[in-house]
């Protein structure tokens, strides 16, 4: 698979520079959520051979789709085009409404999962650990929302700052508890050995619905965009080998942290262990309390998904945000009007700050069923879409002939058929 020399590269794009650290840790931070405190049951849970496969695949899988959406970003004529206005010059004004409108339809759901669970977490670490009286769902939603949004209003740069920032606290909680759990490690996972069935089944099958759940453990498409356009305004034309770098060091940050988790998890745990904590439908951290009766990691759990609810909701509002401001400033422009884009913000943040707020307060059930339903779209925009464009469009022309192309493709492929699979069954 090609991979960029680097001796090739402009001298402006192998200096490595302070935004650049910041902006690597911001994908890290939309990435790596909540959903990682669930990888280890749904990666684990059908043995060792599934599990050191999506390993292996983890890195090409996710960094050359990345790295595909991030291209077709850059591919635009004018500096300063987000992909809503990349999709409707590439492919048309009809088809860029549609896939601005299932763009925002794939992220928006997820923004308001992530204002659901911040006021689950928050108020049963209120009435559980400390012992509170938790105020009204209501007023508790509002604070908690209010208080992200707060960041928002302070900008884009102030956002991925953030997130940065949040990365810490929880790639340090994460390897401590890997770490802590080592001593715990038994050999029952070796017995899941075997190359043809696993604790779960086929191998085949196990493997093919577990690369959806891979995928999207890794899945940081909603701040792609903002991450390609400001790298573009920061490095002018050298900005693709740089973006490439920031990906790599990204992904494979990604990579080592979850997979060395993930595998701690596993091994400190039976394949039983795994299904009863898949039947509970309950985080690894709150089983692992359970299971070994330690109160720390029972204190660690919510405090954990706290920091990833935080740094995830405020990643996937870049993209929501994108998605609704495309929606609005395309339907006034078919009947000839034009919004400013602060005015355009501010709508869409009081849009936001609503809809999250009534949605996390009425705490409906539907909402796993909605994100689900996304995820093929979040799929063939991230797998299909940059590679069709790279077949079509002669500005991407320069990316055609490459066997990471045809990966790509079969990767998307196969996470979408599996998701389909899944949602059918």
């Amino acid at each position: 698979m090609h991979i960029p020399q680097a001796a090739a590269e402009p001298l402006a794009a192998t200096t490595w520079r302070k935004t650049d650290t910041v902006w690597m840790l911001g994908l890290y931070g939309t990435a790596i959520g909540a959903g990682v405190l669930f990888l280890p049951i749904n990666a684990g849970v059908g043995g060792l051979i599934p599990l050191i496969i999506m390993t292996l695949l983890a890195f090409p899988m996710t960094y050359y789709a990345h790295r595909g959406l991030t291209r077709f970003v850059l591919s635009g004529k004018n500096p300063g085009e987000d992909i809503t206005e990349v999709v409707e010059e590439h492919f048309g004004r009809g088809a860029g409404k549609l896939i601005t409108l299932l763009y925002f339809l794939a992220i928006y759901p997820i923004l308001l999962v992530y204002s659901v669970a911040i006021t689950n977490t928050v108020e049963s670490f209120l009435t559980h650990q400390l012992g509170m009286i938790s105020p009204p769902r209501m007023v508790l939603s509002l604070l908690l929302i209010v208080a992200m949004m707060a960041i928002v209003r302070f900008g884009e740069q102030m956002i991925v700052k953030a997130m940065s920032v949040l990365v810490f606290p929880f790639v340090a909680a994460l390897m401590v508890l890997a770490v802590y759990l080592i001593p715990r490690w038994n050999s029952a996972a070796l017995d899941t050995l075997s190359f043809t069935t696993t604790s779960s089944g086929s191998l085949m099958l196990t493997l093919w619905l577990a690369i959806p759940v891979m995928v999207f453990s890794f899945n940081h498409s909603p701040i792609i965009s903002s991450f390609a356009v400001a790298k573009r305004k920061e490095y002018g034309a050298d900005a693709e080998p740089k973006c490439s770098r920031i990906l790599a060091r990204a992904h494979g940050m990604m990579v080592l942290t979850v997979m060395f988790f993930v595998f701690s998890c596993v091994l400190s745990l039976t394949p039983a262990d795994l299904a009863a904590a898949k039947a509970q439908n309950i985080s690894i951290l709150s089983y692992l309390a359970n299971h070994f009766n330690v109160p720390v990691i029972a204190w660690m759990a919510p405090i954990i998904a706290m920091i990833a609810i935080t740094k995830s909701f405020l990643g996937h509002y870049l993209g929501a945000r994108e998605g609704f401001n495309g929606i609005v400033a395309k339907s006034l422009r078919s009947v000839g009007k034009e919004i400013g884009p602060k005015k355009l913000n501010r709508l869409t943040a009081l849009f936001m700050l609503l809809t999250c707020w009534l949605v996390a307060t009425l705490n409906p059930s539907i909402l796993g069923i909605i994100e689900t339903l996304g995820g093929p779209v979040i799929a063939m925009i991230l797998f299909l879409m940059p590679m069709y464009a790279i077949r079509r469009i002669p500005a991407m022309q320069q990316y055609r002939g490459h066997l990471s192309n045809l990966f790509v493709v079969l990767a998307g492929l196969v996470a979408i058929s599996g998701i389909v699979y899944s949602l059918m069954n």
